[in-house]
C-alpha cells in the first residue's frame, strides 16, 4: 500500500491517445455528433460523441448570500426546472468571462463588479466533450434595460433564494440541473472555508472545449483533427 505522503493529489490527467479516424457524422443547428476512431493498444475503438462548443454559467450572489435563480422549459427532460444563468460559448472570438457577463445581463438583467471562478467539469464526459465554467459573481446592480427574451427565455421566471436553501434543495433532490447543483455545493463548502478556493476571473481552463470553426491539433498517428476539431 502506498504512503499516503507520498500519493499525488487527486486530480484528473489529460490524454492524448492515437485518433485513425474523425468524422462528423451530423452536423446539427448548435451542436454536432463525431465518430472518432481511437486505439488505447488492443486495437480500434469506434465512440460516437456529442461535439460541443462548451459553455460557461453564473452563480450570483447578493450582499445578503441569496442566489439568483432562474426556472424555465427544457424540453428534452420536459421539465420546468431551476438553473442559474447560463449558455453557449458559441459566439466566434469571445472570452468566457465576456460571454458570462453577457448571460448574466441577458438572463437576469444584472451586472456584476466581482467576477471569480467557482468550478470547472465535463457535463457529461462519456458521451460529450463539453466543458462548463461557473463564474461566482458579486457586486450586483440591474441593467440599464431590460433584455428582450424570446423562446424558452421569454418565459423565464426568476427568484431569490438564501444559499443555505438552495443547498437543503440540492440534497433533497428537489432541483437537478447540473450547473446549478455544482455551483451551489461549490459555494457553500468555499464560503465555508472564506472563499479561499476561487479562481481569478481569467485562470486558465486547460479543459476547454474546442470552439466551434476553429481546428484542433493534427493527432500524430494519422493527420487528423484532434476530437474537438470542427470542420
Amino acid at each position: 500500500m502506498p504512503d499516503p505522503l507520498e500519493v499525488e493529489p487527486l486530480a484528473d490527467e489529460p490524454v492524448s491517445v492515437p485518433v485513425s479516424a474523425s468524422e462528423l457524422a451530423f452536423a446539427g443547428r448548435v451542436w454536432d455528433i463525431r465518430r472518432d476512431t481511437f486505439d488505447l493498444g488492443d486495437g480500434p475503438i469506434v465512440r460516437d460523441y456529442m461535439d460541443h462548443p462548451g459553455a460557461v454559467a453564473v452563480l450570483a450572489l447578493d450582499d445578503d448570500d441569496r442566489a439568483f435563480l432562474i426556472r424555465q422549459y427544457r424540453h428534452p427532460v420536459r421539465t420546468r426546472g431551476w438553473e442559474i444563468p447560463a449558455g453557449l460559448l458559441d459566439v466566434p472570438g469571445e472570452d468566457p468571462l465576456e460571454a458570462a457577463k453577457r448571460e448574466l445581463a441577458e438572463e437576469g438583467d444584472l451586472a456584476a463588479s466581482e467576477w471569480s471562478v467557482l468550478a470547472d467539469f465535463f457535463t457529461s464526459p462519456g458521451g460529450s466533450d463539453e466543458a462548463l465554467r461557473v463564474y461566482l459573481a458579486r457586486g450586483l446592480t440591474a441593467t440599464a434595460e431590460a433584455f428582450a427574451r424570446e423562446d424558452e427565455e421569454a418565459h423565464i421566471e426568476m427568484r431569490w433564494v438564501p444559499l443555505d436553501d438552495c443547498v437543503d434543495a440540492v440534497l433533497a433532490r428537489r432541483v437537478q440541473n447540473p450547473s446549478l447543483v455544482i455551483a451551489i455545493l461549490a459555494a457553500q463548502v468555499s464560503r465555508s472555508r472564506g472563499w479561499q478556493s476561487l479562481g481569478p476571473a481569467d485562470a486558465e481552463w486547460p479543459g476547454r472545449s474546442t470552439p466551434r470553426g476553429v481546428t484542433g491539433a493534427v493527432a500524430a498517428s494519422a493527420d487528423v483533427a484532434s476530437p474537438a476539431a470542427r470542420g
